[in-house]
């Protein structure tokens, strides 16, 4: 079986495993009391603390162990909003971040009252530097920034982001989950967390890095340990292990780089050539590891169910497979189509072999879902005599509306328009996609019975 899903988990680095199983022996003591044991366990904790500082780029004393990379994120926001409640209630995001921190942000105006905005990405994924310094107010108490996507690998411009914070004095939390195995975040950035899972040590171990300086107030009963930012009895052996693979990683991650990269341009470049009608994604500044394509006409659950029995484990965005029939927010921030939405991280040490077995798998699995789908073969291109029809997609999900759409779009003629009735919300999203991937005209919206009118008008 190829594991082509480490942005979601990775596997447990060899390193980690022999940590966690040597600090199970001395780890076990609580490292606040002073006998034996205590001394040797609180000994394994502040070397994990300095060694986990020296990897983030802050001091020992400005890092926290958390219970999971969630819980950093939801604790430095918190604590950092609360810090600075007097200077206001409003929070600062980008549409892409993962779903702690825009779940954190949803709280914060829940709860408190808080303003939050959220600044657009292009079709890349990115923020604009000067879009997101144009969102900075007086009453700002907090900017969030990812450092790179877990979507599609976009690598955000964090250090003119932080730039333009510390100019307004606002602090800056960076989520670093899936970049920190990569290396240290650049710029001057004001809280950081990472996901010990994401980098290949165990899981439930997070960490919380907050600059000296920064005004935080920690939320929830008061607790000793771990400066009161994340309480509970420190899991050292689990710590120790998820430090000991940070250090690990980090020391392959210049050579696993190129080599990855290399692969996954590969897979950028011959998945366009194999299967007709895929739009890929391609950042300029992205991780090294991660590639995200869609395909039009598929539902994203049956070709993640196809893929895994020729044994493959990949992940989607699509709205097919999410239990909320909605697209990934990513996707849907970017613009670009979801439907049949394949994302493929590969992990450190993937064979060559591996990559090229998945290359010459995917065509017949893609045509095989489409196929069972009814979709059509290739674009409309026929001079049709209808000037407008009216496609009926309601109670149907994707790809379902879209595969309708192309079906019938040869039967208007050049000028003629096609109107998709859903109430699919991925059809919001992905007919739009189909119109930019044809060259064709997506005119708009407006309400219909039970759903949405989608108009689309033939180019040519």
């Amino acid at each position: 079986m190829a594991y082509f899903d480490v942005a979601s988990s990775a596997p447990l680095h060899p390193v980690a495993r022999q940590a966690l199983q040597a600090s199970l022996d001395e780890g076990w003591a609580d490292p606040a009391r002073l006998y034996r044991e205590g001394r040797r366990a609180v000994l394994l904790l502040d070397a994990a603390r300095e060694a986990a500082a020296e990897a983030v780029g802050c001091r020992p004393d400005e890092l926290v162990f958390t219970p999971s990379g969630t819980y950093a994120v939801h604790s430095g926001m918190t604590g950092a909003l609360a810090g600075r409640r007097r200077i206001g209630r409003h929070a600062v995001v980008s549409a892409v971040e993962h779903s702690s921190v825009l779940h954190a942000a949803a709280a914060h105006e829940a709860a408190t009252g808080g303003v939050v905005t959220e600044v657009p990405v292009d079709r890349l994924g990115a923020v604009s530097p000067d879009a997101y310094a144009g969102a900075l107010r007086e009453d700002t108490a907090l900017a969030c920034l990812q450092s790179a996507n877990h979507e599609v690998g976009t690598e955000q411009p964090v250090a003119a982001v932080a730039e333009a914070c510390r100019s307004r004095g606002v602090p800056l939390l960076v989520d670093a989950a899936q970049s920190l195995g990569w290396g240290p975040v650049e710029g001057a950035w004001s809280l950081l967390t990472g996901s010990a899972h994401k980098w290949g040590g165990p899981p439930g171990v997070g960490l919380l890095a907050v600059r000296k300086g920064v005004r935080f107030a920690p939320q929830g009963p008061a607790d000793e340990r771990e400066s009161g930012r994340a309480p509970g009895f420190q899991n050292i052996p689990a710590i120790v292990a998820a430090v000991a693979s940070l250090r690990a990683v980090r020391a392959e991650a210049a050579d696993e780089a190129v080599r990855l990269r290399a692969l996954v341009d590969r897979i950028r470049a011959r998945v366009p050539e194999l299967v007709p009608d895929v739009e890929v994604a391609d950042p300029h500044r992205r991780l090294p590891h991660l590639v995200t394509f869609s395909c039009l006409y598929v539902d994203g659950e049956a070709l993640l169910h196809e893929l895994d029995r020729a044994e493959f484990s990949v992940s989607s965005g699509s709205s097919c497979t999410s239990s909320t029939l909605t697209p990934s927010h990513v996707l849907r921030a970017m613009g670009v189509l979801s439907e049949g939405n394949v994302r493929i991280s590969l992990p450190l040490g993937t064979p060559e072999a591996d990559v090229d077995r998945f290359l010459a798998v995917l065509p017949s699995v893609v045509s095989g879902v489409r196929e069972r789908l009814g979709a059509p073969d290739a674009a409309a291109g026929s001079a049709g005599s209808a000037p407008s029809l009216v496609v009926d997609a309601l109670g149907k999900r994707c790809p379902v509306p879209v595969i309708e759409l192309a079906k019938v779009f040869g039967d208007v003629p050049v000028g003629g328009t096609v109107t998709v009735l859903s109430d699919d919300e991925a059809a919001r999203l992905d007919i739009p996609a189909w119109c930019e991937m044809r060259g064709q005209e997506y005119v708009g919206e407006r309400p219909a019975d039970h759903g949405v009118a989608y108009v689309v008008r033939r180019l040519s």
